[in-house]
């Protein structure tokens, strides 16, 4: 210990000893990230080689190192950034069993209220099918897909945005009035009443990252609050005296009607064409959704700043240590997820309404998370969950006629979103077992592939 080779030797043995035979490191370079600076920049390596983890679990989020270090992300951050399994056969059964499980206590629930469970579901499917159900259900759909994305951007880096809700309205609201003040000829009408939301919603949101990075506080109780100022804001502002006008014959209150050149059409000519005739007028910003949900997918999945954002919500002391400003990327979460939040009331006010008032959808935002923890922030499970969301709000109607209360249409919500959620993370964390004992049964047999490499080049 006193020679010249001790002080040398001594802690670099151990380190390759424990090195690989610990399966659970990771664990402790990211759930401790400021213990020690060695073990920091680890997760943050877009081509990490730390243990026979990462390389058996590959990169699950568009390259990404996730598997290697999912043991070590907490449960609720997995659950919201939407961590699963990576083996494709596990990637497929997971949801099936999450949804036969939700059936049968769905099953179970309507057994319970006094209602025929086959016959309930039955008449829901039967009239969820007719031609005016579906016009009705993509246009749900089309809401919840734009409120889930939303909440999904800030899910990808555990970040919670609570304020969808108020992000949304108050865009509407703005940009309705907006629209209705300002007659311009198309398309510039109907694109300036899209940005004012964009921008509105982008700046509203933005208030709780500044927040969050400069004063600490969290972006659950921020958002909620902004979401009280906005309906308080939008109540003042929506009054015949200010930005509203009084409806003829009626007690409610809107803002001025968007003239035609600011309209956006049913997408119904265009079906018409590709031989779909639906009876009801189908929202003609629904290609503007799935381009949003396209983009998303591309900018997390294969462009540095998703990197740069994952990265920072599983470890912002990593992100920090490999050159990324983990508050810049809050704020930026932030306002992007604000921004894809003022689309949502923008279909139907384009679409439907031409105006906002007090009848004008309210409660999007919520849904939007629900959703977004269903199809587990992909963009692709996203536009099935809002579908099946969509579905079950269309036909809770239909229930009351079989004597079954339309409320149970909310437990059903749950019980499958619970069901999802829980089975995911059961999942998750079965395979990671099932990795580590692949792994230490490997380093009993001696089979670690990286030291026969070394070996034979010697």
């Amino acid at each position: 210990m006193t020679g010249p080779t001790g002080p040398t030797e001594t802690p670099d043995e151990p380190d390759r000893r424990d090195g690989p035979s610990d399966p659970a490191e990771p664990e402790a370079a990211e759930a401790g990230g400021s213990a020690g600076a060695p073990e920091v920049p680890r997760p943050a390596d877009p081509d990490p080689s730390e243990s026979g983890v990462a390389r058996k679990g590959g990169a699950s989020e568009g390259g990404a190192p996730v598997q290697a270090g999912a043991e070590a992300v907490p449960s609720w951050k997995a659950i919201l950034r939407g961590l699963g399994p990576t083996g494709l056969g596990l990637k497929i059964g997971a949801p099936i069993l999450a949804l036969l499980i939700s059936l049968g206590i769905t099953m179970i629930l309507l057994r319970l209220t006094g209602a025929d469970p086959v016959s309930s579901v039955q008449s829901m499917v039967d009239y969820g099918t007719q031609q005016h159900s579906i016009v009705d259900i993509i246009n749900r759909a089309t809401r919840y897909y734009l409120s889930a994305v939303a909440v999904a951007i800030g899910f990808r880096m555990a970040l919670l945005n609570i304020g969808v809700d108020g992000q949304y309205r108050l865009a509407a609201f703005l940009a309705a009035a907006l629209g209705g003040a300002i007659s311009l000829p198309a398309p510039f009408g109907q694109i300036l009443v899209i940005v004012a939301a964009v921008l509105v919603g982008g700046l509203w949101a933005a208030i709780a990252g500044v927040l969050k990075v400069t004063r600490g506080v969290s972006e659950v109780l921020s958002t909620i609050m902004l979401n009280a100022i906005a309906t308080g804001v939008i109540a003042y502002l929506l009054n015949d005296k200010r930005l509203a006008e009084p409806r003829p014959n009626s007690n409610d209150v809107a803002t001025a009607t968007i003239p035609h050149s600011g309209r956006v059409g049913p997408l119904n000519g265009f079906l018409s064409a590709i031989g779909i005739d639906l009876p009801g007028a189908v929202y003609g910003l629904l290609p503007l959704a799935i381009v949003v949900g396209i983009v998303f997918w591309i900018v997390i999945n294969y462009t540095r700043f998703g990197f740069d954002l994952k990265i920072s919500g599983l470890s912002p002391s990593a992100a920090q240590a490999s050159g990324v400003s983990a508050k810049r990327m809050i704020v930026i979460t932030m306002v992007a997820s604000g921004a894809v939040a003022g689309l949502i009331g923008i279909p139907g006010l384009l679409g439907e309404s031409y105006d906002y008032s007090l009848n004008f959808p309210a409660g999007l935002g919520f849904t939007g998370i629900t959703v977004a923890l269903l199809g587990r922030n992909h963009p692709a499970g996203i536009a099935l969950a809002s579908l099946l969301f969509a579905f079950l709000d269309q036909t809770s109607d239909i229930l009351q006629e079989v004597e079954v209360p339309k409320e149970i249409v909310g437990v059903m919500q749950g019980v499958v979103v619970l069901t999802v959620v829980i089975v995911y993370e059961l999942v998750r964390r079965w395979e990671i077992r099932l990795q580590q004992r692949s792994v230490a049964a490997e380093l009993a047999t001696g089979h670690d592939l990286a030291r026969e490499a070394a070996g034979s080049t010697s």
